[in-house]
């Protein structure tokens, strides 16, 4: 065996560590190099996805966009984030089959899944309001009630969502 096929096995496993590092390096190395607006979040039991996107057009009423995704079926909720004020607070709305064009508010209530304030945690635990587009994506977000929510909602039942998620969903990849 040469000297020269030791040194090529060393490289190779200080490769092979840098990759698994790079791989299984927490979501927080990853989430702080992404904007809000491009955050994509997981529910611990792997079940919901919750994706931001970009504002299709700007509006004073919303400071973010983003759909909820029961994986495993093709439940798909539509939701947006609208600052309010005393107290200061993220609002989100998660939306199930809302018609297209004029709504009543009956109309809006009965596709309406949750509502309620919206809280991201950053790598040490604070939380705070989910800040808008162009914002670091926070670690981890928190909507309170989510799970009970969904459960009662239209987007429930035979052929939709049957797993309910957790209210705490963690930062899963940066999308491009």
């Amino acid at each position: 065996m040469s000297g020269r096929t030791g040194i090529t096995t060393r490289r190779t496993g200080v490769a092979a560590i840098a990759a698994a590092a790079f791989f299984f390096a927490p979501a927080s190395t990853f989430a702080a190099a992404c904007k809000q607006e491009q955050a994509v979040y997981a529910d611990r039991d792997g079940a919901y996805e919750l994706r931001f996107a970009p504002m299709n057009s700007p509006s004073a009423a919303a400071s973010n966009q983003f759909k909820v995704s029961a994986l495993k079926t093709s439940v798909v909720m539509d939701g947006y984030v609208m600052p309010s004020e005393d107290p200061v607070r993220a609002i989100g709305i998660l939306m199930f089959n809302c018609p297209d064009g004029d709504a009543t508010g009956a109309d809006l209530d009965a596709c309406t899944v949750w509502q309620g304030a919206v809280y991201g945690m950053d790598a040490d635990g604070e939380m705070d309001n989910l800040q808008p587009e162009g914002a670091e994506a926070a670690e981890k977000l928190v909507l309170p009630g989510l799970g009970p929510a969904i459960r009662e909602s239209s987007a429930w039942g035979e052929g939709k969502a049957v797993v309910a998620p957790w209210d705490v969903l963690v930062f899963k990849e940066c999308a491009t």
